[in-house]
């Protein structure tokens, strides 16, 4: 267990910081999540496309970027990705991660800050369950660093949960 990201792992943070913000723009939940395999390159690119009422909500970032890079990679490809992403995947996105075998998870948002921003929304009911509880409960290891640039993965959530 780590909460230090390298450079490159910044890099991809922020990377999908801004893809939150995207999404965000474009009327959606502000989350991203992209799937780096071992030799830095993206093979998977989502950003959160659950939307009520006519959202499926099952599409977070990091379940729809975990399902596209286990359709890419192989199993052994899988164990040495790293999945990053705006905030710390929820419960399902934690399984998800999980039953693709990706090895590595480097989040910028903690739950329990993003539970601050979003209050009580319906739209965004959190889990008090930390993805490392999750993945602690599984028979294979992953790796998880974060939370990493708290400030910054928040700013794309200000405002947005509390609109009229």
């Amino acid at each position: 267990m780590s909460d230090t990201p390298n450079p490159q792992d910044e890099g991809f943070l922020r990377h999908c910081i801004e893809l939150s913000r995207r999404v965000r723009d474009g009327g959606k939940h502000p989350f991203a999540a992209i799937v780096v395999d071992e030799h830095g390159n993206i093979v998977a690119e989502a950003g959160n496309d659950s939307l009520p009422p006519e959202g499926d909500p099952t599409r977070h970032a990091e379940l729809v970027a975990a399902g596209l890079a286990a359709r890419r990679l192989s199993p052994e490809q899988l164990a040495r990705s790293t999945l990053y992403t705006s905030a710390e995947p929820c419960a399902m996105c934690a399984g998800a991660i999980y039953w693709c075998g990706i090895g590595r998870v480097v989040y910028a948002l903690s739950e329990h800050k993003l539970l601050g921003l979003t209050g009580d929304h319906p739209e965004n009911p959190t889990f008090a369950l930390p993805c490392r509880e999750v993945f602690a409960r599984g028979q294979r290891r992953i790796e998880v660093t974060g939370p990493c640039l708290e400030d910054e993965a928040a700013e794309p959530h200000r405002g947005f949960w509390h609109r009229p």
